[in-house]
């Protein structure tokens, strides 16, 4: 099947969400809520722009280093609106538009989140890496996307976690500092040590964890 600009039809425009209803056939409807305008939705675009796209948004799987201490994945307690409490999250937040299209968008975005939800400034020195350029939310109902990067930065000490640099609507709860064993068990349980269930990105940052993968 396929979607063209005809078969488009913006249902509902604000600042921050769109509704699209992409016409499957006459009388048949599917709903698409995105960040993106008509012109980028992924519905549009070609197979080589599909594979070239950049993504909405980065996660960021933070690893940080401190002497006498295992590395540790660093996560915080963020206030997420739909779910309406806190839960545990990894850094991440949105590409800046004049971003689109750079090569090296997401990475910069990912330096840049862990710089203002955490007061780490990511030196030439720590390792920074996309592990995954784009993956979808969840294409059922979104076409929402994230690049998934790893960092791993070595700190004197913690006294320079902070949440200063965030924006307005962002709230914290403090930091979580998680060892190998913890996020084990985090996964193991599929939930924080209160019950509170976490994003797959979260999950998704934990396994990277686990693996050792970012050892390589």
């Amino acid at each position: 099947m396929k979607i063209t600009e005809e078969t488009i039809t913006e249902l509902f425009s604000s600042k921050f969400i769109r509704i699209f209803d992409l016409l499957k056939e006459e009388g048949k409807h599917y709903y698409n809520a995105t960040r993106r305008t008509a012109d980028r939705l992924p519905a549009l675009k070609s197979d080589e722009e599909f594979r070239s796209m950049t993504p909405d948004a980065v996660t960021v799987c933070l690893i940080v280093k401190t002497e006498d201490e295992p590395e540790r994945l660093l996560m915080q307690r963020e206030f997420r609106y739909p779910c309406g409490r806190f839960i545990l999250c990894p850094p991440a937040g949105l590409i800046d538009p004049q971003d689109y299209g750079k090569s090296d968008a997401a990475l910069n975005a990912a330096k840049r989140e862990v710089f203002e939800e955490t007061g780490i400034r990511v030196k030439d020195s720590d390792r920074a890496e996309i592990i995954n350029p784009l993956l979808f939310s969840s294409p059922g109902m979104t076409d929402e996307s994230n690049a998934l990067a790893c960092i791993t930065v070595t700190l004197d000490d913690l006294s320079v976690l902070n949440n200063s640099g965030t924006e307005e609507m962002e709230m914290f709860d403090g930091f979580v500092l998680v060892d190998a064993e913890q996020a084990k068990q985090l996964i193991m349980n599929g939930c924080d040590e209160n019950g509170l269930y976490y994003s797959t990105y979260t999950w998704t940052c934990l396994m990277w964890f686990v693996s050792g993968f970012w050892k390589h």
